[in-house]
């Protein structure tokens, strides 16, 4: 199975939006970017919306039915673990396999030095791309203890899934983008070279990138650091295709948060020059186009929102904690519960709605409603009534997010 050069994660909550998201797509072939459309949803997520992998498999061949879609699809088990990955295997053909936990926790002393003796010649012999200075056995040791332990792990996850898919029956992705610290491009070329020996068939990498990925809004960061660090990983991907016998599809995956616009035009250059493909996971970026078409079908959907919002502002604390390291909400800066009762369904779009022009975007509100979907979960049948009760004007909100603001940017460039 073939990831292809391009392709678009697309994360959708409450599963209610894979026809729309796949319009988007649909339109990009239409102007002649081929996407492969791969529908994300994580082990946690299915948790707070009490639903299962099959659904998601379901509303992607649906999507693909009504569409008439024709071209390769996947569905993504996203941020999975040895532990958590057992229910998706039955729907899913695209594996993230999550193995920050590891990351830090040495391997053995004899699986450290053994692999420094496999690979510390790299470092002397062949300039490693994005390398600043040659590093010695020494530095190959520290990287090792940071991350074999990882690797090991990802090849006991990849070997779990394929004794009961079949090899070459799934696309198989690493995660490590939630981290502490980012990756250098050095390191990077260890952990492929630790994931090879594990015969991992790796088809995409998710790294960490320099600056932050906060969840919703735009990138926060020196933006000529990122492109240095971005060509640089592409750099050492083309490096490790030829030197360490992966897949010659391997791909970087940019697990965006949503939203990382200031990024898309100089990735798109970056990528033209090595004429190279990538993956751009997306998440909550579907769900806050729900919340804002229900803010803007106004009456009962629109005091539906601003419940949403009350009952998010009251539980901050909680919501907040399991995305502590990608969230950057001042409180101070969040509206009252009883102002934003009274704003329209214009006002409360308005300030939703990821518009760093616009005077009433508040970057506060919509980071903390991205993580309020759990809010809207426990409401159960009163929520997906909503979004099913106004579809006609929730799904061009999400085909026009998705293709504007994501898909042209990056893969619409002239």
């Amino acid at each position: 199975m073939i990831l292809p050069p391009y392709s678009l994660g697309l994360g959708d909550r409450f599963g209610r939006q894979g026809r729309a998201q796949l319009a988007a797509v649909v339109a990009a072939r239409d102007v002649g970017v081929d996407l492969a459309p791969v529908w994300n949803k994580s082990h946690r997520e299915h948790a707070i919306t009490g639903t299962q992998p099959a659904a998601v498999r379901a509303e992607a061949d649906a999507a693909v039915a009504a569409l008439g879609w024709t071209g390769p699809y996947f569905v993504d088990a996203d941020h999975v673990t040895l532990g958590t990955v057992d229910p998706f295997i039955p729907a899913c053909d695209y594996f993230t396999l999550d193995v920050a936990d590891f990351v830090g926790r040495p391997a053995s002393a004899a699986e450290i030095e053994a692999f420094v003796a496999r690979y510390g010649h790299f470092a002397r012999e062949r300039k490693i791309p994005g390398m600043d200075q040659v590093p010695g056995d020494v530095d190959v040791a520290a990287i090792a203890g940071r991350y074999l332990l990882a690797a090991r792990q990802a090849g006991a996850i990849y070997r779990h899934i394929a004794s009961l898919r079949g090899a070459g029956n799934f696309i198989t992705e690493v995660s490590m983008d939630e981290t502490a610290s980012p990756q250098t491009p050095v390191e990077l070329f260890f952990i492929l070279a630790a994931l090879a020996e594990e015969q991992v068939p790796l088809q995409a990498i998710a790294p960490r990138f320099v600056g932050r990925f906060n969840k919703g809004i735009d990138y926060r960061g020196d933006l000529a650091s990122f492109q240095e660090h971005f060509r640089a990983c592409l750099g050492v991907i083309a490096f490790a295709v030829q030197e360490l016998d992966l897949p010659a599809t391997l791909k970087l995956s940019v697990h965006s948060g949503s939203d990382k616009f200031s990024l898309y035009g100089p990735m798109a250059r970056i990528l033209r020059e090595h004429r190279a493909g990538v993956h751009l996971k997306t998440a909550g970026t579907t769900w806050l186009e729900e919340v804002a078409g229900l803010a803007l079908a106004g009456g009962e959907a629109l005091r539906l929102v601003q419940e949403i919002y009350a009952r998010a502002y009251q539980r901050i604390e909680e919501l907040s904690a399991p995305y502590a390291a990608v969230l950057e909400i001042d409180r101070s800066q969040l509206p009252y519960p009883d102002v934003v009762e009274r704003w329209s369904g214009e006002e409360y779009a308005a300030a939703l709605r990821h518009d760093e022009g616009a005077a009433a975007y508040n970057p506060h509100f919509r980071q903390l409603l991205h993580v309020a979907f759990k809010v809207a979960a426990e409401m159960g049948p009163v929520y997906l009534q909503a979004l099913d009760a106004h579809a006609d004007l929730i799904g061009p909100l999400v085909t026009e997010n998705l293709l504007e603001r994501h898909i042209r940017p990056l893969f619409l460039q002239p």
